[in-house]
């Protein structure tokens, strides 16, 4: 019978069959994510080589057929026999799951990949995969195709005897991954990040399709890594304050430097990895950075005034470093630090370490101070404008701006608000909904740019405040996920260079205001329609210029009808609900932040007030730009 359901129904995966029927469980997707995932699981596999001391250069290699190598002057892999399993250590550990030599915390004391899953998974997701192991003064090779191998572990040469070292080539299973173009920048990005985690250690990626090669190497390490954050701003005083300490086995270094922005930015990392979502090292930090500053505040200034926590970190870069044995990763993505005894560690080391530094550099630590005392009296003045704009919110008998249009749905989840660009849009889009679930927020022209504004001068913006009012969740510290009236969020601008720079004013507010709203999946860009083509009393919308070439290709006609959009405004109700708002038919792009870091600088660079990154970034992508006439 179909619904029976017995001990023969229970079906056992062996080997590695799990990581190919379920790929997304050990590599997050099978889209580009999980793609560069492979890369970053070999990367790490060297890394915790130079965590342990015994490797100090990395070369990367994307190959003109999209083969990744990885090669490290690390120990090697084990190729001898393992005494149970009677299998070389090299097969055990490219061919079965969780066996490697993190587990017992004497092989490697401080490992980032801490499952012994890494490198195996990669072996099944690969069509082809070949290791190549320096040691004993031989080299060691064994291929494999999906998880399986295709040959012995045998010698296919000899070596000087000091000469050690691990290569893996790869090439990414094309039957499991959407696509298998690797993206230069993005394996890059990770690379640097690793180079200024952990000083001297040289990194190399050439790329053989492009003829592009990169050599990272910082001497200074997280100092290196907070100028090169900070090289967008203006500075408050030149070199990064660095503190280092360790207490029993956690070894801790923190880098930090003030910038004329209003921006915070820091960025927390156990073993190398990105703990996006904060945790006990982060908290220890701050407490550390408040108390600390305080105290000097008492001391040479003020004793009465209390400087609260957000004015001491406004216009902060800093890099917090950590390295221990057995972290314990909790929250929704793993990457909060949880060990309750970091916390204390870390207050320790960066108190009394800037305690140290505010009476040996005096002049910076009243810099430091300076600012902190301007941010309090500026956020004091925010809170009040707010206190205010309540008040007359609550006298007038709502809270909600005048222009937008509700929805009649109080479900949240079901809900969608429009963000639209201009009053005739607006009108379009308020006639053309669907009343029930979309509501309708129209915003007069460019909103202000927050990237060189304080929070004052951004609160008494109209249309930023009509943003903050529809949204409902707050701002900042004030942020409150529950409150979210609408889980979509969608911006949609006209589809050319005035659109764009109003979607990207939008969009830095809601990275930098509401970040978790991106975080969390809310954020949408409607694409709207280049073109309307009407052929024999039928129309359809086309969105790109190559959609049209491959129309008329396939219709071979010059008698199609082709209206040009050049903005929102020009579509009446009902083509805007067709092409852009009904969920049956319209294109959108959820927003998300796979790399904190990147956005942050991408951000900084594009919407700040150094002009010369600026300008830099225009003559190096300007052959890519696309002219709209």
């Amino acid at each position: 019978m179909a619904n029976e359901y017995k001990a023969e129904q229970i079906k056992v995966l062996k080997d590695l069959e799990a990581v190919k029927r379920r790929p997304g469980m050990y590599v997050g997707s099978t889209g580009p994510r999980g793609l560069h995932h492979l890369v970053h699981e070999v990367v790490d596999n060297s890394i915790d080589e130079v965590l342990a001391g015994y490797c100090n250069e990395i070369k990367v290699i994307i190959h003109s057929d999209n083969k990744v190598t990885v090669s490290d002057n690390g120990r090697g892999i084990p190729v001898d026999e393992h005494p149970d399993y009677k299998k070389s250590a090299l097969e055990l550990v490219m061919t079965v799951l969780h066996a490697g030599g993190k587990f017992d915390n004497k092989t490697y004391r401080v490992a980032g990949g801490l499952h012994g899953v890494g490198v195996s998974v990669v072996n099944a997701l690969s069509s082809y995969l070949e290791a190549t192991i320096y040691r004993d003064g031989k080299i060691w090779r064994q291929t494999y195709s999906r998880g399986k191998p295709t040959s012995p572990v045998e010698i296919v040469g000899d070596i000087d005897e000091g000469k050690t070292g691990t290569k893996i080539t790869f090439a990414p299973d094309g039957e499991v991954f959407e696509s298998i173009e690797f993206e230069y920048d993005r394996v890059a990005r990770r690379l640097r990040e690793l180079a200024f985690l952990n000083a001297g250690v040289s990194i190399e990626i050439k790329d053989e399709r492009f003829a592009r090669e990169e050599k990272f190497k910082y001497e200074g390490g997280i100092v290196e890594f907070v100028k090169h954050l900070n090289k967008s701003r203006e500075v408050v005083f030149p070199d990064p304050i660095y503190l280092q300490g360790e207490k029993g086995d956690v070894q801790a270094e923190v880098a930090i430097q003030y910038n004329q922005s209003f921006i915070l930015d820091i960025f927390a990392f156990v073993n190398d990895i990105n703990t996006q979502e904060g945790g006990t090292h982060l908290s220890g930090f701050k407490a550390a950075l408040t108390r600390a500053i305080n105290d000097y505040a008492k001391r040479t200034e003020n004793k009465e005034s209390i400087l609260m926590g957000e004015d001491i970190r406004e216009g902060l870069t800093a890099i917090i470093n950590i390295k221990m044995p057995d972290p314990q990763f909790e929250g929704q993505t793993k990457t909060r630090l949880g060990n309750s005894e970091v916390r204390g560690i870390i207050d320790s080391i960066v108190y009394e370490g800037l305690t140290r530094y505010f009476e040996e550099n005096p002049s910076t630590a009243k810099v430091i101070l300076q600012k902190t005392i301007s941010a309090s009296r500026v956020r004091l003045a925010a809170q009040k404008a707010r206190e205010l704009t309540r008040k007359k919110e609550a006298l007038g008998g709502g809270s909600m701006p005048g222009k937008l249009a509700a929805c009649s749905e109080d479900d949240p989840e079901k809900n969608e608000i429009y963000i639209v660009e201009g009053d005739s849009a607006g009108g379009s889009a308020k006639q053309g909904r669907d009343r029930k679930f979309q509501a309708i927020l129209p915003i007069k022209g460019k909103i202000i740019n927050v990237e060189k504004s304080h929070l004052v001068k951004v609160l008494s913006n109209t249309e930023i405040k009509a943003i903050i009012a529809a949204v409902g969740t707050g701002i900042k510290e004030e942020f409150n996920i529950l409150r979210l009236r609408y889980h979509k969020v969608i911006l949609m601008s006209d589809a050319d260079v005035d659109g764009a720079h109003i979607r990207t004013l939008l969009l830095t507010f809601l990275y930098r205001y509401m970040p978790d709203l991106i975080k969390q999946g809310h954020v949408y860009i409607a694409q709207p329609p280049l073109y309307k083509v009407t052929n024999k009393n039928k129309e359809c919308f086309l969105y790109s210029d190559a959609e049209l070439n491959r129309l008329r290709e396939k219709l071979k006609d010059d008698k199609i009808d082709v209206q040009r959009y050049k903005g929102l405004g020009e579509m009446n109700p009902e083509q805007l609900w067709k092409a852009t708002m009904d969920p049956q038919t319209r294109t959108s792009y959820r927003v998300t932040i796979e790399d904190a870091i990147e956005a942050n600088e991408l951000f900084s660079m594009l919407m700040g007030k150094d002009v010369e990154p600026r300008r830099k970034f225009i003559e190096e992508h300007a052959t890519e730009a696309e002219l709209d006439i």
